[in-house]
């Protein structure tokens, strides 16, 4: 059976938000947005221009100073409400994740979820942010530390995982106290565009955050813009180096979550199922199209040959389609661009030498209008080769094999990117070992994706970027450090 075209009705009408006024068209250019399981358009939007980052801005600085001096009880409050009301809207939200980009329904109710848990972290932080004093020398003096917010904050999200995206920014940086303007992403902008209406209807004051949906131009503009004293991007970074360069004219600070080519290392100790399955999370997890995704397999040569079996069979076994069916495990990529990218990528592959597991080809019969492909997986790839190096951002796997820790080690490093690594073993002083001297900001001893909770920080080493987004540590990324020394010499 074909994937359903979505419901026009059930799409948000509003890609602006600002101040108290929704705004059911911008004034930049018109967006047809594709819905990528059919190829079709589900509707036309009109987006924002430059002008309309101006009075988002302007929105947000007026309600800057009352959001700052709310009292931390009271901001707790609205983000306390607010995670319960995206709970209870959890599954009308489901909808509208699968028909911006293609991510399968059985998920789209655990993404509300974890979506209200980042707002109900960060809200138990609200009323707990405190500075500290400094046991200081020189003469009598009292010293002290307060940490406070930037002011206002522009957020530009992926279109791989918006609500989950703008929802990792948006609580830290609201419990600091800060304003956002927020940036829909073009290519999949409805659950951004719902999550700031439910914003409204939780009670935040008009202007807390505003929202600006649109393409590059969009984003360039926020990222000159005076009036923003920081911008969070998540997003590639071939756009994250546009970014920087725009931002050194006035010297804005920009915290990055970028790419990765996580490597996935497998030792022959490892629960060879259970590594087999998590392997696999990677070419099935958002449709192959995470950034912390582990697509890079580096399997211990003594199981390397079993490995690969139990990939390819499990393979088998999962269920591509239509997206809104409540049976399927994996959907399709993003666009026809993507599609195409992503096979001339695993054709260099082959031609360079890699050995083709499963999959490989385009899926066609009654999904042969969308963008679909099925779980790749190349075996015996060169360390060095083009596809072993490059992110795919698709549901493509390369295996390598390796003969001791050392070497595993020594591959698994040997990458420009450092967002996430995985490591299987039972063996606890193996593991130990092994993360302590991975490059990578987070690695899931047999894991696959579970430890990324709103308590943890999560941020890259290298070309993944900088900064961290979790936890306490993502809390002080939109917190500035004021230092207050005050003398008591008589």
């Amino acid at each position: 059976m074909a994937s359903q075209q979505p419901a026009r009705e059930s799409l948000p009408r509003y890609p602006l938000v600002i101040g108290d006024a929704l705004e059911e068209q911008g004034g930049g250019e018109t967006l047809a947005h594709i819905y990528p399981g059919t190829g079709d358009v589900t509707r036309e939007i009109r987006m924002a221009s430059p002008a309309d980052v101006d009075r988002a801005v302007a929105a947000a600085q007026t309600a800057s100073a009352a959001w700052r001096a709310m009292p931390g009880d009271k901001r707790r409050n609205l983000m306390f409400r607010l995670a319960a009301v995206i709970e209870a809207q959890a599954q009308e939200m489901a909808p509208l994740l699968t028909a911006e980009n293609g991510a399968i329904i059985l998920a789209g109710p655990h993404m509300s979820y974890d979506a209200a848990q980042k707002f109900r972290y960060y809200g138990g932080w609200a009323d707990k942010i405190e500075g500290r004093t400094v046991a200081t020398w020189g003469g009598p003096a009292h010293d002290y530390i307060a940490y406070e917010p930037y002011g206002v904050v522009g957020v530009i999200v992926p279109w791989n995982g918006p609500l989950f995206a703008a929802t990792m920014v948006l609580a830290p940086a609201l419990a600091a106290g800060n304003t956002i303007v927020l940036k829909a992403p073009d290519l999949a902008p409805y659950s951004v565009m719902r999550l700031v209406e439910l914003i409204r209807e939780a009670g935040f004051p008009p202007g807390v955050v505003n929202l600006v949906t649109g393409g590059a131009a969009v984003g360039e503009a926020m990222v000159a813009h005076p009036g923003i004293a920081k911008i969070e991007f998540i997003g590639s970074g071939a756009t994250a180096k546009k970014i920087l360069a725009n931002a050194a004219s006035s010297l804005k600070p920009v915290g990055l979550e970028l790419g990765g080519k996580s490597a996935v290392l497998v030792f022959a100790d490892a629960d060879l199922q259970a590594a087999a399955k998590r392997g696999l999370a990677g070419a099935v997890s958002a449709n192959g199209q995470g950034c912390v995704n582990g697509t890079r397999l580096l399997v211990e040569r003594a199981i390397y040959e079993p490995y690969l079996q139990m990939l390819g069979a499990m393979a088998g076994h999962i269920k591509v389609g239509d997206p809104f069916a409540g049976d399927t495990i994996m959907g399709p990529v993003i666009s026809q661009t993507a599609l195409d990218r992503i096979s001339g990528l695993v054709q260099r592959g082959v031609a360079a030498g890699g050995r083709l597991v499963v999959g490989g080809e385009r899926l066609g019969g009654a999904l042969e209008q969308g963008y679909f492909l099925p779980i790749t997986v190349l075996a015996d790839i060169d360390p060095a080769s083009e596809i072993a190096r490059n992110e795919v951002f698709g549901p493509v796997l390369v295996v390598t094999p390796f003969d001791s820790e050392e070497e595993a080690i020594t591959l698994a490093n040997d990458s420009d990117y450092g967002l996430g690594a995985y490591v299987h073993t039972t063996s606890l002083a193996r593991a130990h070992r092994v993360a302590g001297q991975m490059q990578a900001g987070q690695i899931q001893v047999n894991g696959a994706g579970e430890a990324m909770t709103p308590c943890v920080p999560f941020g890259g080493m290298k070309h993944s970027g900088h900064g961290r987004l979790g936890g306490i540590e993502g809390l002080r990324e939109f917190q500035q450090v004021k230092n207050v020394w005050v003398n008591l010499q008589p």
